[in-house]
């Protein structure tokens, strides 16, 4: 989807196609916004010094350039390929790929609706992109959590097939973390009560939290969660509950975060 916006913020990352290129730098297209041209100084290149600026750019590729200044009355964007690291570039372009993606599951949406798509992006499109960033994170939600659209507002015959296109065609983003446990429980039933700790903190949802026995005094938390931020809060709350448990029940133990 292009954005409504009709130039980019300074300081936003943005895909390029570059067009031409000159001894003094390179002329590129703003895939994001309409096509409208940018321009990186031979300065904004690369670091260092620029003997042949093809060696670094040529006509027809694909860059992530950071936006350094807009003039909008002139229609200039000026760009830096070198401030733009290896992460953030592919951070960027899989964005990127993942709202061309989001664009051509909305339009078989439309087609499924018998409406056309432009009427479909004036009636929720353009809300849901403004709700959840883009189509494509809206469509994520969806499969984690079917009822994410109604909590947000939105209603409408329309959602049941957003929510089976999503389905279809997106596999629902997960991240990883874990920790340890160290307990102990003195009592003749101790190992009872070990066990017992540990039951509080399984579950399964679009958050999963699982046990994996090392060998005692030690155990591993494993929790499965949309985004890190769920993962953490998640894994905290878990450890809490375990040594809760425990120490009621006259054992006592610690929860020691995994290193990434």
């Amino acid at each position: 989807m292009v954005r409504a916006a009709e130039f980019p913020d300074e300081g936003e990352l943005v895909v390029c196609t570059v067009q031409t290129v000159k001894d003094f730098g390179a002329f590129v297209a703003l895939d994001e916004y309409n096509g409208k041209e940018g321009f990186i100084h031979i300065a904004e290149v690369a670091s260092g010094w620029i003997k042949y600026i093809r060696d670094y750019v040529r006509e027809g590729q694909k860059l992530v350039c950071k936006v350094l200044r807009v003039d909008k009355t002139k229609g200039h964007v000026d760009l830096s390929f070198k401030a733009v690291n290896e992460h953030k570039r592919r951070e960027k372009i899989q964005e990127w790929k993942n709202e061309q993606k989001g664009d051509k599951l909305f339009a078989i949406v439309a087609q499924r609706l018998g409406i056309a798509i432009e009427k479909c992006f004036e009636d929720f499109g353009y809300k849901i992109a403004d709700s959840f960033g883009t189509i494509y994170h809206a469509m994520e939600a969806c499969v984690i959590d079917e009822g994410v659209l109604g909590e947000e507002g939105f209603e409408g015959d329309w959602i049941k097939t957003f929510i089976e296109v999503a389905r279809e065609n997106i596999v629902a983003p997960f991240v990883r973390i874990g920790g340890f446990l160290e307990m102990t429980c003195p009592k003749p039933d101790g190992a009872v009560h070990i066990k017992d700790a540990l039951a509080k903190a399984l579950k399964e949802d679009h958050v999963t939290v699982k046990v994996q026995y090392i060998g005692a005094p030690r155990y591993r938390l494993v929790v499965r969660a949309p985004d890190y931020k769920t993962a953490e809060s998640e894994i905290e709350n878990a450890a809490k509950k375990v040594l809760k448990y425990l120490e009621a029940h006259g054992g006592e133990g610690k929860f020691i975060r995994e290193e990434a």
